[in-house]
């Protein structure tokens, strides 16, 4: 099956975007160690925390969301009734995230309060962020180019600070400019990169985004940007593709 071009990069961009799963950050350890960290704490989580403002913020979100998807046709979504008992609203939300978290969903409400179980983890040393080994160098030589490094995830921004904040490697947190997420806009969505062009104040094709998903390079091209796809130990295997490919940051 034919591949994109492999090798060094060496395109001079104004900015670089990078996505974490699967580019700076092993897929195995969303999987092996972040998704099942919230699953054994979310319901203690939840039962000491669900009088708070943010948590009961992140419910409503959820609750709408499984209206919408009601409405969607999405019949087997766990509804989360507004006219209930504390319990059993409890009961319903945790029924929804872990629903949500087997279809593998990615919504803003979800990825929120997942980011609010996983701070509880990294402060108190329980998580440790995965970071290839390629990662930190590259940013420290993008940073001291002076080229900004911009993250954008379906993580929510705080779970994206709590990663790079407690690395394995240390705060890398200075080595980042900025942080993109779902709210901005779906990640396969080509307005969702004119927007974050927009917001860093740069012409789209100065930007380059670098992801391991094809239909996501393929809606950073649409918008103008350059994209890079990162093929990492344990991604997807990719179809065929026009994109360069890239196995390292040291090549970029």
């Amino acid at each position: 099956m034919g591949r994109g071009s492999q090798g060094a990069t060496h395109m001079k961009k104004s900015a670089i975007i990078l996505d974490i799963e699967g580019t700076t950050t092993s897929i195995r350890f969303v999987y092996d160690t972040l998704f099942p960290y919230i699953r054994s704490h979310v319901g203690l989580f939840l039962e000491a925390k669900w009088d708070d403002d943010a948590v009961q913020a992140d419910v409503t979100e959820l609750s709408a969301q499984a209206r919408q998807d009601l409405d969607d046709g999405v019949k087997d979504a766990p509804q989360i009734p507004d006219e209930a008992s504390s319990s059993e609203r409890l009961k319903a939300t945790l029924d929804n995230i872990h629903w949500q978290m087997d279809s593998d969903r990615k919504t803003t409400g979800l990825k929120s309060l997942q980011g609010k179980i996983w701070r509880d983890g990294y402060l108190t040393g329980e998580l440790k962020g995965h970071i290839y080994p390629d990662v930190e160098p590259a940013l420290q030589r993008w940073s001291a180019a002076g080229i900004p490094v911009y993250i954008y995830s379906s993580g929510s921004v705080a779970a994206q600070r709590l990663l790079f904040g407690h690395s394995e490697r240390g705060d890398l947190t200075h080595l980042l400019s900025g942080y993109f997420d779902t709210t901005t806009g779906p990640k396969k969505v080509e307005a969702s990169y004119t927007q974050i062009a927009k917001d860093i104040g740069a012409e789209p094709s100065s930007l380059l985004f670098v992801t391991d998903h094809i239909d996501e390079a393929r809606a950073a091209r649409a918008a103008g940007l350059e994209a890079l796809l990162s093929i990492r130990p344990g991604n997807a295997e990719l179809p065929e593709h026009d994109f360069a490919e890239v196995r390292s940051f040291d090549g970029i």
